[in-house]
């Protein structure tokens, strides 16, 4: 058979191929890799992955198909963060979706070119993370965990449902960056409402513990627990000793006070997720992850346990409970 003939014996049968058969000649499985910083067993972590493939599966990417997804949980444990960073790159990912400051800031120091999508920051800019809110630039892009006038927020809420608080303790993980701007928040308004404010710094139970006993028999002391990672792991013990104490604490999870806990204003962080797969899925069509700008959350929820406050002698004024999105009674 003459060259020629050949070759167009072999065009012709290749025209007659199924598309889907001429689709996987041309398509690769695209490779997702995800560092989150909760445990594996952390139902609210679960649930947030579970609502990012379930974006990707509406966008076209289902896991095993056309896409490969690989997860590793780090529960905001730096060393373990460092160690799953350079696993995940080494299955050379097309993107990284990374949860937590501490996360992706761990990506960033092995993968320079990688796009990153991050959810759950609290400070993008202030972190280093990216050069502006608009224009990310470099390799990554994601979705703020809230602004800073939130914290203020936090206080506000903790001396509208007990009045009488004159003295505050802030709890917060050290190794969180953001914290130290949080707590700079929360003292710029602590004057004008009468509170002194008191950093505690602690992740881990022996901590929490130590930050809760500080006020106890002062009648006149709240808490303030800033959002990290570890705020979820140790909630029991958290919402045990607002009890033991009688203090009324505020939260940012609002699972915490699904549990038990007094009042909890923040974002929805499950919709981050679905959020997240958006912008894996406009980088993986070939968009960039610096032309993509840094979004802040643009809704906030309020909770309050009523059951909670009453046994701890507290009376929730009505427009405090007609402003929750959610009353627990």
């Amino acid at each position: 058979m003459r060259r020629r003939d050949l070759i167009t014996l072999v065009g012709g049968a290749a025209a007659g191929w199924p598309l889907s058969a001429r689709a996987q000649q041309t398509d690769r499985m695209r490779r997702i890799g995800v560092l989150m910083n909760s445990i594996a067993n952390d139902p609210l972590g679960q649930a947030r992955i579970a609502t990012f493939q379930q974006a990707l599966r509406q966008l076209g990417w289902s896991d095993g198909r056309n896409v490969s997804i690989e997860i590793r949980w780090s529960g905001n444990d730096v060393d373990l963060d460092r160690r799953y960073a350079s696993e995940l790159i080494e299955h050379e990912p097309d993107v990284i979706l990374a949860v937590g400051t501490l996360s992706v800031a761990a990506l960033q120091r092995v993968a320079r070119a990688l796009p990153i999508v991050f959810v759950s920051v609290a400070d993008p800019v202030g972190a280093g993370i990216v050069v502006s809110l608009a224009r990310p630039g470099g390799n990554t892009t994601g979705f703020m965990l809230f602004e800073y006038n939130l914290s203020g927020k936090w206080l506000e809420l903790l001396k509208q449902i007990a009045p009488d608080i004159t003295h505050a303790v802030v709890l917060r993980d050290p190794t969180n960056p953001a914290g130290s701007a949080q707590f700079g928040a929360l003292q710029a308004v602590a004057p004008s409402m009468g509170i002194e404010l008191r950093p505690v710094d602690s992740r881990d139970a022996p901590g929490i513990e130590r930050a809760f006993k500080i006020l106890s028999g002062n009648s006149h002391g709240g808490v303030v627990v800033a959002p990290s990672a570890s705020e979820s792991p140790h909630r029991d013990l958290m919402i045990a000793l607002a009890a033991q104490y009688k203090l009324p604490a505020v939260y940012s999870f609002s699972n915490l006070v699904s549990a038990g806990g007094l009042i909890s204003y923040g974002p929805d962080r499950v919709a981050q997720f679905r959020s997240g797969a958006d912008y894996v899925d406009r980088i993986l069509k070939g968009e960039k992850p610096g032309d993509l700008p840094v979004q802040a959350p643009t809704k906030y929820e309020l909770l309050i346990n009523l059951r909670t406050a009453k046994a701890i002698g507290l009376t929730v004024p009505q427009s405090l409970l007609t402003s929750a999105d959610e009353v627990i009674e």
